[in-house]
């Protein structure tokens, strides 16, 4: 009888832990070529950093928890790293096509990165719809695991990780699009 318990308690603890994640992730996998083979589907959302971060111009500080409520796709990139300068502007165009209510591309620049530098970094690339946000001391990467630049993650509308990729990507790709896309649609219908 006790086990039983145990076993309604785990499966009932592991429906709720995947309610977030509306899409399938085999769904999700199926739609992944090109570049997007890089991104790995998580079988189960993950948590996030509950550190802080600046945001840009010195306007005081936020929280992933602060973007709840729509998918993030979270970037983390730096001003000396020649795969962000490549990858940014595909970026910038991802959330030209999709971003609002259900959807946001969210730019963190981790390390030193100064914010005259950043400045400098968007206007050579053309980036003027995206956030100039910084994780200074690296506190937010480093939570999340972040070993290596750029790194990229889908967060779902709790603020949960569902997906990763690491290095650049071409995310303005079919693929990339299909994979926001089903994510965005997946949730709003309710599954």
């Amino acid at each position: 009888m006790r086990l039983f318990r145990q076993l309604t308690l785990y499966m009932a603890l592991a429906v709720g832990a995947n309610a977030a994640f509306a899409a399938d992730p085999a769904t999700l996998s199926a739609l992944r070529e090109g570049d997007m083979r890089k991104l790995i589907i998580h079988p189960e959302v993950k948590p996030t950093s509950d550190k802080t971060f600046q945001l840009a111009d010195g306007a005081g500080t936020a929280t992933l928890a602060d973007y709840q409520g729509k998918y993030v796709l979270l970037n983390f990139w730096a001003t000396w790293c020649a795969p962000c300068r490549k990858e940014m502007p595909m970026l910038s165009e991802l959330q030209d096509e999709f971003g609002g209510e259900d959807f946001e591309v969210l730019t963190l620049a981790t390390g030193r990165n100064s914010p005259a530098g950043i400045q400098k970094f968007f206007d050579e690339t053309g980036i003027s719809n995206l956030p100039r946000h910084q994780d200074p001391r690296g506190a937010v990467a480093k939570e999340m695991a972040v070993f290596g630049l750029p790194m990229t993650m889908l967060l779902d509308r709790d603020g949960n990780e569902v997906a990763r990729l690491r290095g650049d990507a071409d995310w303005v790709s079919d693929s990339a699009k299909a994979i926001i896309k089903t994510l965005i649609s997946d949730d709003a219908s309710g599954s």
